[in-house]
């Protein structure tokens, strides 16, 4: 699994060109091959199926990891939010965590990302509460063979979920991704 972040994005779109860049790099194509979605919503490659992605955006951050298996990513804005947020998200287990949590803000940014890397790696989409969706409280990053990376910054929060962690982690600039 290969992970690349763009800490500077100005558009939704500028995912798409982290992806570009990745698959270049990644898997020597050119250009973009057709992107298509599953039933859920879930983009992919139909011509090359060996070919597995996620992309993520919030604020200035675009999030792209590829590997030869399935993956799923999330990245967030880490900001203030509504105290019954957590009540509609978080399972009995989870909102003990959260409550021993010094940064309530940035713990429920952790937890959100880890669930949505989850349902973005199985392409269910949101088909059930997301206080239903267990994922595995920090330090614990694997649950049922699947590897979680999280990485939290003062600005944000990502998870990537897949079979493997990220070998490598490369941070982005305009130039690179634009030239």
């Amino acid at each position: 699994m290969e992970l690349y972040l763009f800490e500077t994005a100005t558009r939704k779109e500028d995912a798409y060109a982290v992806l570009a860049y990745a698959a270049r790099r990644c898997w020597g194509f050119e250009t973009l091959p057709h992107i298509a979605r599953h039933e859920q919503g879930k983009p992919h490659f139909p011509a090359h199926p060996h070919c597995h992605f996620n992309l993520s955006h919030s604020g200035t951050f675009a999030l792209c990891t590829v590997d030869e298996q399935p993956v799923g990513a999330d990245i967030e804005v880490i900001r203030p939010h509504h105290p019954r947020l957590a009540q509609r998200i978080c399972s009995a287990e989870e909102l003990v965590w959260l409550k021993e949590q010094p940064d309530k803000n940035t713990a429920l940014c952790q937890l959100w990302t880890c669930k949505e890397a989850l349902v973005k790696y199985s392409g269910t989409g949101l088909t059930v509460p997301l206080r239903e969706i267990c994922v595995p409280l920090p330090p614990l990053m694997e649950q049922n063979g699947l590897q979680f990376y999280s990485i939290t910054t003062p600005d944000f929060c990502l998870c990537v979920c897949g079979h493997t962690a990220p070998k490598n982690i490369t941070t982005l600039t305009h130039e690179e991704i634009f030239r």
